[in-house]
Parts: structure tokens; C-alpha cells; sequence
């Protein structure tokens, strides 16, 4: 019993901390994904060409995922755990409303990227799983907007729906993550064809991509994770730790 409190306790990593590097991991997957675009696939641009299709993953890796993310582990800042709760509500709603508009912008350009060359739309398993992903995100955000932000939402709505928006919130970033690790695949079996350069002999951008949709995968398990731990949730306003947190925050 002793050995296992202590390998708990060694395991207790204290939020800011581990925040701070999820931030750092969050920034890293962003800036991959804008130097995979703009080294080896050409840059950006609007005229419609293959260079508009860059915006695509630069945009859904940093709405659907780290800015998703970020939204979601808002109430997992032991700050917000006294005071009003109003705020916190409002730059949650307001983070995951700025994923939801990034990854609008992202499906715009591959439709319009595909379009302007006469490319198939919703063909692919990956193209099924975003758009699927970016739909479910749409639902989950107007449901949560209209049981904990409008006043007239009742307490009895808002304790039965609290425990479904957890459940999907946490569903939605794994499929995100699940969606941008098949288009990273996807866009490399597409690319990597030549003899030099073909993805099977795992060249320079394979590495890389490959890197970046593993360091993807663990931003989205450490979210996930951070989500699940129990002594980093928000205690319920009438519980005892509730108002220990309180009295240790001087509230």
C-alpha cells in the first residue's frame, strides 16, 4: 500500500505544468504542419491550385485539434474553480466557436481545391470522418450553447445533458485526431509516388509527416487524459471538496 501511494504521488503531476507543455506540444503540431505545407508542398494560396489545399490541414490541425483542445481543458484551471462561472463558460464557448470556424475554413479549401480541379468530393474514408467529426462539433457546440448559456435553460436540462457533452466532447478530439492522422496518410500515398521519392522508401517529408501526425496523437490521449483524471475536474459547486477548494483559495 505504501509503494503504491508513493508511485501515486509521484505520478500527481500538478496542472500548470502539465498545461504548459500540452500548450508547447499544441504549438509544435501547428508549426509542423504550416513548414510541412510550406517546405515540401509548395506554400499557400486562394488561386485554387494545390496550394490552396495547404490551408486545409494547417487549419484543421490547429481548429479541430489544439484550439479544440484548448476549449476543452479550460475548466481543468484550478482558477476557474471559484468565482463566477460565467466567464469561463463564455471562453470556452468562445475557444471552441474559433475551432468550429477554422475548420469551416479548412473544408472550404479542399472543396475548393478539389473543384478548381475537377477532383471527386466525400470520396474517402478520411473525407467521411471530417466532415462526420466537423458535423458531430457543430451539434455538440449549439447543444452546449443552448443548455449552459442561454438563462433559460433549466438546472434539471443542464445535470442531465452535462455528462453527454463530456462523453462527445472527448469522443469529437479523438476523431479529430483520427481525421488528421488518415489525411496526413492520405495526402502522402497521394504525393510520394515517384521512383526517388516514393513513400514506401520513407523519404525526408514521410519522416516528418509521419512524425507529425504521432505527435498529434499524443497531444490528443494527453487531453483526453487530462480530462479523465479526477483531481483535475471542476468539483461540483454543493460538494465538500467544492468548498475545501474554496476555503484553500480564500473563497
Amino acid at each position: 500500500r505504501r509503494c503504491h501511494r508513493r508511485s501515486t504521488a509521484m505520478l500527481d503531476v500538478p496542472f500548470p505544468p502539465f498545461c504548459a507543455f500540452l500548450a508547447a506540444l499544441g504549438l509544435l503540431c501547428v508549426a509542423m504542419t504550416g513548414t510541412w505545407c510550406q517546405h515540401w508542398r509548395g506554400g499557400f494560396s486562394l488561386d485554387g491550385s494545390s496550394r490552396t489545399f495547404n490551408w486545409h490541414p494547417v487549419l484543421m490541425v490547429t481548429g479541430l485539434v489544439v484550439l479544440y483542445g484548448a476549449a476543452a481543458l479550460v475548466y481543468r484551471i484550478p482558477t476557474t474553480w471559484s468565482g463566477p462561472k460565467l466567464p469561463w463558460k463564455v471562453l470556452h464557448a468562445g475557444l471552441a466557436l474559433g475551432a468550429f470556424v477554422l475548420s469551416v475554413l479548412g473544408l472550404a479549401a479542399v472543396f475548393r481545391f478539389h473543384n478548381s480541379q475537377g477532383t471527386p468530393n466525400m470520396y474517402s474514408l478520411h473525407s467521411w470522418m471530417g466532415l462526420g467529426t466537423v458535423l458531430l462539433f457543430s451539434c455538440q457546440w449549439a447543444a452546449g450553447f443552448g443548455a449552459f448559456l442561454l438563462p433559460w435553460a433549466p438546472a434539471w436540462l443542464r445535470a442531465l445533458y452535462k455528462p453527454i457533452h463530456v462523453f462527445f466532447g472527448s469522443a469529437i478530439l479523438m476523431l479529430s485526431v483520427a481525421s488528421c492522422a488518415s489525411g496526413i496518410n492520405e495526402k502522402l500515398f497521394f504525393s510520394l509516388k515517384n521512383g526517388t521519392t516514393a513513400y514506401k522508401l520513407l523519404p525526408a517529408e514521410a519522416v516528418f509527416a509521419n512524425t507529425l501526425g504521432l505527435l498529434i496523437l499524443i497531444f490528443g490521449v494527453l487531453v483526453v487524459g487530462a480530462l479523465a483524471r479526477p483531481s483535475w475536474k471542476r468539483p461540483d459547486s454543493d460538494s465538500l471538496g467544492s468548498r475545501q477548494v474554496r476555503d484553500a483559495l480564500g473563497g
